[in-house]
């Protein structure tokens, strides 16, 4: 899990890095075809055959989740590292809340107070004047930040994890018929497929760096993925979650190291207020967990 949360820290590097020239969409495309090769070599060493069986669901949760690659890695350009990487872990909220209104899986009220935390942590972020001014001495303290966060920002974070969200849920249903590897191969075919005209429509060249960094990002996208898989088989969720959330801590190092980000005492209150929520947002394994991963 500590892997893990290195590799996705190092891809939120890689994703800022090119963010100021290189357009979203190349940034996606570049992630899916690095990743899509790789999906290939995994399934042609499993023995296993790419299509699957319910073909439509695939393609749906394939561009559910390019659209969440979009706004994640749209909002890594505006926002500084640590707030950016702070809000995706919004998502496990919004799959509780999404699994039970589609999955009828059951919700409580740990979930209603993870939802209000994360929320608070949103507010927190975001800075709005009139709320600093309501929380008096702690608001003063937490409005520190010279800037408040843009908000379009914001909002892309929040669609991101919500897409996020909405993907995994999808996974979920599949996990009944399809093999975990072809869930993965469909993600970046369709990636590919929706990124590319978007590239075609405004190409922009890398530079040998930016071509590396771009390589960067599929590749710590990959290790990241093969370290939350086999560290969730190796301990309980709720010790994974918490240490992969190891990542906030070294997205802000990467900030203030890579790009001169400032550390403000706000994004602390609002990592933890998240960290709250993703562990009150976990659900206690049962005795027959292991076969409805």
């Amino acid at each position: 899990m500590l892997s893990s949360a290195l590799s996705f820290s190092l891809m939120g590097v890689c994703v800022k890095a090119v963010g100021d020239r290189i357009p979203v969409g190349e940034v996606v495309m570049a992630r899916s075809a690095v990743s899509l090769l790789l999906s290939v070599v995994m399934l042609r060493q499993a023995g296993l055959e790419p299509w699957g069986e319910r073909r439509g669901l695939l393609v749906l949760r394939g561009v559910i989740g390019t659209g969440a690659l979009l706004c994640v890695f749209a909002a890594l350009a505006q926002l500084p590292l640590a707030p950016a990487t702070v809000l995706q872990y919004l998502q496990p909220t919004f799959t509780a809340v999404l699994a039970w209104l589609v999955l009828r899986e059951r919700i409580g009220l740990r979930m209603l107070l993870a939802a209000l935390l994360g929320w608070l942590a949103v507010l927190a972020l975001s800075n709005p004047q009139e709320l600093m001014g309501l929380l008096g001495p702690l608001g003063a303290w937490l409005g520190q930040r010279q800037q408040p966060l843009p908000w379009g920002g914001v909002l892309l974070a929040i669609a991101g994890a919500l897409l996020s969200a909405c993907a995994y849920v999808s996974v979920r249903a599949l996990g009944r018929t399809e093999h975990p590897l072809v869930i993965v191969f469909y993600f970046p075919l369709v990636g590919l497929v929706l990124t590319l005209p978007l590239v075609a429509l405004q190409p922009v060249w890398p530079t040998a760096w930016e071509a590396l960094a771009l390589v960067g990002v599929g590749l710590f996208t990959q290790l990241g993925q093969i370290g939350v898989t086999k560290g969730l088989l190796g301990m309980p969720a709720g010790r994974a979650t918490a240490m992969s959330y190891g990542q906030v801590p070294l997205a802000a190092l990467w900030g203030w190291w890579f790009f001169r980000e400032p550390l403000d005492p706000d994004t602390a209150v609002a990592a933890g207020l998240v960290l709250a929520a993703t562990l009150l947002s976990l659900r206690r394994s049962r005795p027959s967990g292991a076969g409805d991963r």
